[in-house]
């Protein structure tokens, strides 16, 4: 296992490093026009003034040839330094590390969800395999993943804000202005373990190991979560880390729809707001995070499956 590990390790800095280069050349690829970007964002001028965009061009290094540009951007990424907003004009880095750790808790908190909800579904929707559990869960499962977030969000703010003034429908900070956000970003993962566990757990209990250790009198229900659970859970958790990834950098709009102050919405409001070294350095965040979430996800997983670690290592 550590071998693998090591091996996805090494690969680490060259993903990031692509990842950084298309990043960076990525408003050149749209066609944006940094200066502009800048000077539209400092003032309501639709054509700004020669000589101001002169002066704005020197100061961000855009005479220089794009190579320049990017050895100097890394390096300043590579020392903590993520530039400086064009909307704010303040340091990025403070601003996407306080939105990076809300979205964090966000996702951890639906990851939780999924995985407490989702698992114990999918095994009993297998214990039942063709009845009435089975379809049920199978019929919430096509639901949850069908049902997008701008459409659940305001759902759920409708009954359980509104309607049945339960729970705050915005604001994070409380418990209570957790719960609406979590479970709407909750549901597609929830969903979507709840249909792999099912999945995994059939193919677990069709193991040799496993029906041998039926015809020798152990209980189906001892049989299904000793056994066909276990082994389960380990592709689910082998997808956690792509689970997080997504959910940390797809809640941009239950971040927005709820007003939560997370990376979801700082990127949305880079984006409408043209903050192009906002949203690279918030771009890149989410690789980073997606790309050590998998390899810590895998690690896991062997870790939890004897077999695939056995294969791994051999």
């Amino acid at each position: 296992m550590t071998g693998l590990v090591g091996r996805r390790l090494l690969t680490v800095p060259f993903v990031l490093l692509g990842a950084a280069l298309l990043i960076f050349l990525l408003p050149r690829l749209a066609g944006v026009d940094t200066v502009r970007a800048v000077l539209r964002s400092r003032t309501a001028e639709a054509e700004p003034d020669p000589a101001v965009a002169a002066r704005v061009t020197a100061e961000l290094g855009l005479d220089r040839s794009w190579v320049e540009q990017f050895l100097r951007w890394l390096g300043h990424a590579l020392r903590g330094d993520l530039g400086t907003s064009f909307a704010t004009r303040t340091p990025i880095a403070p601003q996407l590390g306080a939105a990076l750790e809300v979205s964090a808790v966000l996702s951890a908190l639906a990851l939780l969800v999924a995985a407490v909800v989702g698992i114990p579904l999918g095994v009993r929707a297998a214990r039942r395999r063709g009845g009435l559990a089975d379809r049920v869960v199978t019929a919430i499962s096509v639901v949850g993943v069908a049902v997008p977030e701008f459409v659940l969000a305001p759902v759920l703010v409708l009954l359980l804000a509104i309607a049945v003034p339960l729970l705050p429908a915005t604001g994070w900070g409380t418990p209570a202005q957790a719960v609406l956000p979590v479970l709407t970003l909750a549901c597609f993962p929830v969903a979507l373990a709840a249909q792999l566990t099912r999945a995994e757990t059939l193919d677990a209990l069709a193991r040799p190991h496993v029906t041998v250790a039926l015809a020798k009198g152990l209980g189906p229900s001892r049989l299904v979560w000793r056994h066909g659970a276990r082994l389960a859970l380990t592709g689910v958790t082998a997808l956690s880390g792509m689970f997080f990834a997504g959910l940390l950098g797809g809640a941009v709009v239950v971040e927005v729809a709820f007003g939560i102050p997370g990376l979801g919405r700082l990127l949305y409001d880079a984006v409408i707001g043209q903050d192009l070294p906002m949203l690279q350095a918030g771009l890149l965040a989410v690789v980073a995070v997606a790309v050590v979430a998998g390899i810590g996800a895998e690690a896991l997983a062997l870790a939890l499956d004897p077999v695939a670690r056995s294969e791994a290592e051999g």
